[in-house]
């Protein structure tokens, strides 16, 4: 049986795989849901083929947000300035136990009118798309981390506090 896994390049994939500190942008059209960006079908990424957030890796001496301003211009003309980002969380990756150092996601919300996806060009990626919060959260071909975040995104309402 022949179910396509050996030509999924997240699983046949050989290409160095080169962790980074990173940003990415919740972006929150109207009522609508989340834009997200299905990532290029390439082998020297992380999770080829998947739908994610945008964003990427920050440069040396970077501050995230500044990072994230610059990498939603270079993916989609979006111009926005690091202060209109909210942060609103991180995510921190321990991969001592596999010779690495500490890693971080930072992730920051961004609200957009609806009409405001019509006026993008997508410059990275095989596609956009909106996607509403239990579409989105149901779709099993999403990065991991950025699931995750979408996930405590939508059900922020639903988190116990701290007494």
């Amino acid at each position: 049986m022949n179910d396509g896994s050996m030509t999924d390049p997240l699983i046949a994939g050989t290409s160095p795989l080169r962790p980074g500190n990173a940003a990415a942008a919740i972006l929150l059209v109207g009522e609508a849901g989340y834009l997200m960006q299905q990532r290029d079908a390439r082998p020297d990424i992380w999770y080829p083929g998947y739908w994610g957030l945008f964003g990427g890796s920050l440069e040396s001496g970077e501050d995230p947000a500044e990072a994230l301003a610059r990498e939603l211009e270079e993916e989609l003309e979006l111009a926005v300035q690091p202060q209109q980002l909210q942060f609103f969380m991180n995510l921190d990756f321990d991969l001592g136990s596999l010779g690495l150092r500490r890693y971080f996601r930072a992730f920051y919300t961004l609200q957009l009118a609806e009409s405001v996806p019509h006026t993008l060009t997508l410059r990275e990626g095989a596609s956009m798309r909106v996607f509403p919060g239990p579409e989105i959260l149901c779709e099993q071909r999403v990065t991991p981390y950025d699931s995750f975040a979408l996930f405590l995104h939508y059900s922020r309402s639903r988190l116990a506090r701290p007494e």
